[in-house]
């Protein structure tokens, strides 16, 4: 058990519940896109050297990038593309330009939808969502964004270990960086959790690679134990699907591991818990 775990269950309940209520209280003031929305909407350009975008992303702290051509939206590139398009086939991204890798069109979403329309766009389209106003973009909604807000309904009393994924991937903390970007892209996974000695100490995101590495020109040859985030923080398989969008809202993380019994038996994103909700 981490010590940031231990930490966590030592915390007087009282202390951990009235976080979690005051996380129930804010619920009520998102009510559509509009309230979920982050406006402040970074782009680029479909000529724009992959390198640079991850600067931007990096150095921003987002996870994508709007893709503007003749100030119109055509698509979006994302950390995920970077990974699975570039890193896995063994290209480099000084190499590569955007309008290769985007994805494209920009899925889209009414300003005054409401949150369950959100979330199930969200999950239809399989990523992260423009939103328009009279035909104007004017934000953009992701996982991360929606999970702060998740309603305290049926569908989200349902248990993490019912919407996690069970296959965990860990890697020592001696292997390269390198190697981890690359089995990452090769996967579609966000995470590696990081062992030492045979136990699950740290976990490595695409996120830690993009502003640890890809916004300041960083060498991947290092080793990933210390650029992992450390100690983990980890829920229980039993906890409620709200319980955990709150943890993760209150922690500004964007996944969990979960253990049963002392072990991690698996992991649940932001998106799963959307997915949970979405249903």
């Amino acid at each position: 058990m981490s010590a940031k775990t231990e930490e966590m269950k030592n915390k007087p309940s009282g202390v951990v519940d009235i976080a979690y209520e005051e996380y129930k209280r804010d619920l009520p003031a998102y009510q559509t896109a509009s309230d979920l929305m982050s406006r402040n909407v970074i782009t680029t350009a479909p000529e724009t050297l992959l390198e640079d975008a991850a600067k931007m992303m990096g150095e921003s702290h987002i996870g994508s990038l709007i893709v503007m051509k003749y100030q119109t939206p055509v698509g979006l590139i994302t950390e995920r593309d970077l990974f699975s398009k570039v890193f896995a086939l063994g290209l480099f991204l000084k190499d590569e330009k955007v309008e290769d890798v985007m994805s494209y069109p920009l899925p889209g979403i009414a300003y005054s939808a409401s949150v369950k329309e959100v979330a199930q766009g969200l999950i239809s389209k399989k990523g992260r969502l423009g939103v328009y106003n009279a035909g104007t973009l004017v934000g953009v909604i992701t996982s991360a964004d929606m999970i702060k807000c998740l309603p305290d309904v049926a569908e989200t009393e349902a248990r993490v270990e019912d919407f996690m994924t069970k296959d965990v991937v860990m890697k020592d903390a001696e292997t390269s960086v390198d190697n981890i970007a690359a089995l990452m892209g090769q996967r579609r996974i966000g995470s590696v959790i990081v062992t030492r000695d045979g136990k699950p100490f740290g976990i490595f995101t695409e996120r830690d690679l993009l502003t640890g590495f890809l916004a300041c020109g960083r060498a991947l040859f290092t080793e990933v134990g210390p650029e992992s985030s450390s100690p983990l923080v980890m829920i229980p398989a039993e906890t409620s699907v709200h319980r955990a969008a709150a943890t993760m809202a209150l922690k500004h993380i964007r996944r969990l591991p979960v253990e049963k019994n002392g072990k991690i038996v698996g992991i649940i994103t932001a998106r799963d818990l959307v997915a949970a909700y979405a249903k």
